[in-house]
């Protein structure tokens, strides 16, 4: 129970920035690009219970990926709804990268402060949090990237497929989403394995861009990351 709560701890602001920054960025997009439905409805905010999704939110801490309520977004609105339709899409993706991207930084700078310390006792209480929850960020960070990038209506990287195709092919491709989803939510909930097999590859290749090997020994070694299970993949 005691590892429990304490896995809770550190997944859950970093999971929550996650999940709210990518629905924010759709929203934020379309709004530049002429459709405020998100705006109207009070969904431009970094506040997290108006993004929350139970089941999704529970994910992530039960498999390791979760998701959010979709930020509305009316592409008819849009100024060039098939060319603008691939921004409001990649918009999420990109900013989990720019969050991985930051949060791998500020952890090289920890671990690296943390490595001149000669007392292991100071680390253990006062950077080893700091340390797990930039991980998980960017671990969770990239996840969300890589898994909303399948090009599978209606995922980012399904939007993003509709946008550039020709029209006849972009129609017809639009068509899976509503097929989409089911077959999403029944492979995440009851055949993670092939999600793994999916997103495991590019994850641990960005993990090792980011943060990098001698980082990731440290991780490993040094700290609760195994012990907790902070990196379900």
């Amino acid at each position: 129970m005691e590892d429990f709560l304490l896995k809770l701890s550190i997944m859950l602001v970093p999971g929550l920035m996650a999940i709210t920054f990518h629905e924010v960025s759709h929203g934020y997009i379309a709004n530049s690009f002429g459709d405020n439905t998100a705006r109207n409805l009070g969904r431009l905010t970094l506040n997290p219970i108006k993004h929350l999704d139970i089941i999704g939110t529970l994910m992530v801490f039960v498999i390791g990926i979760g998701w959010a309520k979709p930020v509305p977004v009316n592409f008819n609105n849009l100024r060039n709804p098939k060319r603008d339709m691939i921004w409001v899409a990649a918009a999420g993706p990109i900013t989990n990268m720019l969050l991985a991207s930051v949060s791998a930084m500020l952890l090289r700078l920890i671990v690296s402060l943390g490595s001149t310390l000669n007392n292991d006792l100071q680390f253990s209480i006062f950077l080893e949090p700091i340390t797990l929850m930039l991980a998980f960020s960017v671990y969770i960070n990239l996840v969300l990237a890589i898994f909303n990038l399948v090009p599978i209506p209606p995922l980012d990287g399904g939007r993003v497929m509709v946008g550039l195709l020709p029209y006849r092919q972009s129609v017809a491709y639009a068509g899976i989403e509503r097929y989409g989803m089911i077959a999403i939510l029944l492979v995440v909930i009851f055949f993670p394995s092939i999600l793994s097999y999916v997103i495991a590859p590019p994850l641990y290749l960005g993990l090792n861009l980011l943060i990098g090997p001698n980082v990731m020994g440290f991780l490993v070694h040094s700290t609760s990351l195994h012990r907790l299970g902070i990196f379900p993949f």
